[in-house]
């Protein structure tokens, strides 16, 4: 797979400085550093000239002086939700992935879940719950609406953070109070148990390229937050061995929902795929992980992409945006 070498991206080589945004204030921080200090390395051993930034520096935005392009290595809040889109954007510095709207919108659960079915993808049926409804009622509405067993999710995190699942009313009551003694947003869905499987998608101009879909299968129940922090409980599996027309679907599905939530540059979309092959979408990734051994890295590699080359590419979409002029 090629990707562009442009005179912007020849020049930005040459004579340009790229800051690297990484680490940041989001409780996916490690795994942010883990991207930045990857990417770090490979756009060094590119002959870029390239510095780390950590978000949550006091010195941070100070730190953005003379950079002429951001790589955003950095997931969560306050980075992967618009917020720090936001900011670039305000200082005139092109960055890489999407823009403020996408991000908020991929971030934010119960929307991009609208946004995404209405371009007719399939997703699992799901509900907001009110913040102000008796943790009681709320789950009774909610077992009324969804059925057990649900899986609790907050409106606006990543990585799997603190999703529950609950298996009796008891344990739901117990669940929405326990995420909402955090301050936070939730949202319910009904749970689905079934094969864990990811599509990459890198942007080409206005070509859509899908990456070899990834399983991701694991020793636990479902692919959670401690499953996705320890190597151990899981293994990926690409090309993932999945009928043709399935694997067709996801690849369409993820540039679909690509599209919807109006992401730029690159995405990856996460599924289910259930016992009869059925096809569920359940969120999109618009700053996926980045390290070498990550899901787009191996992704990249299975479609011919060296990890060199899925940098390169990523970074490139970054000098189309306003800012940048060789």
């Amino acid at each position: 797979m090629p990707f562009p070498t442009d005179a912007a991206l020849l020049d930005l080589r040459s004579h340009g400085r790229i800051g690297v945004l990484t680490g940041g204030v989001s409780r996916e921080r490690e795994r942010s550093l883990l991207s930045g200090r990857t990417v770090h390395a490979s756009l060094v051993r590119q002959g870029f000239f390239a510095v780390q930034i950590d978000t949550s520096t006091p010195d941070f935005v100070k730190s953005l002086r003379g950079v002429d392009v951001a790589f955003l290595a950095i997931a969560g809040q306050y980075a992967e939700d618009g917020k720090l889109q936001g900011l670039l954007e305000h200082r005139s510095i092109p960055y890489t992935g999407s823009g403020v709207l996408a991000s908020a919108l991929a971030m934010h659960k119960p929307a991009a879940k609208t946004m995404v079915a209405a371009h007719g993808v399939n997703v699992l049926p799901g509900s907001s719950i009110d913040p102000g409804r008796p943790a009681e009622l709320s789950a009774k509405k909610l077992m009324e609406s969804l059925h057990l067993p649900i899986m609790l999710k907050p409106v606006s995190e990543g990585g799997s953070i603190d999703m529950r699942v609950a298996r009796a009313e008891e344990d739901l009551t117990q669940l929405i109070e326990e995420l909402r003694a955090g301050g936070q947003a939730l949202f319910a869905e009904r749970y689905c148990p079934g094969r864990s499987v990811t599509a990459g998608v890198l942007q080409d101009g206005d070509e859509l390229r899908v990456l070899p879909v990834l399983e991701t299968r694991t020793t636990g129940e479902w692919y959670d937050h401690a499953t996705k922090n320890n190597p151990e409980l899981f293994s990926n599996h690409c090309p993932a061995d999945l009928p043709a027309s399935t694997t067709s679907l996801i690849g369409e599905w993820a540039k679909d929902a690509h599209r919807a939530l109006g992401c730029s540059g690159y995405s990856r979309s996460d599924f289910v795929v259930t016992g009869i092959n059925e096809v569920f979408w359940l969120e999109t990734n618009t700053l996926p992980g980045l390290s070498g051994k990550g899901n787009m890295a191996t992704m990249a590699t299975a479609a011919g992409l060296e990890y060199d080359g899925l940098i390169t590419h990523i970074l490139s979409s970054a000098l189309t945006k306003q800012g940048y002029q060789p």
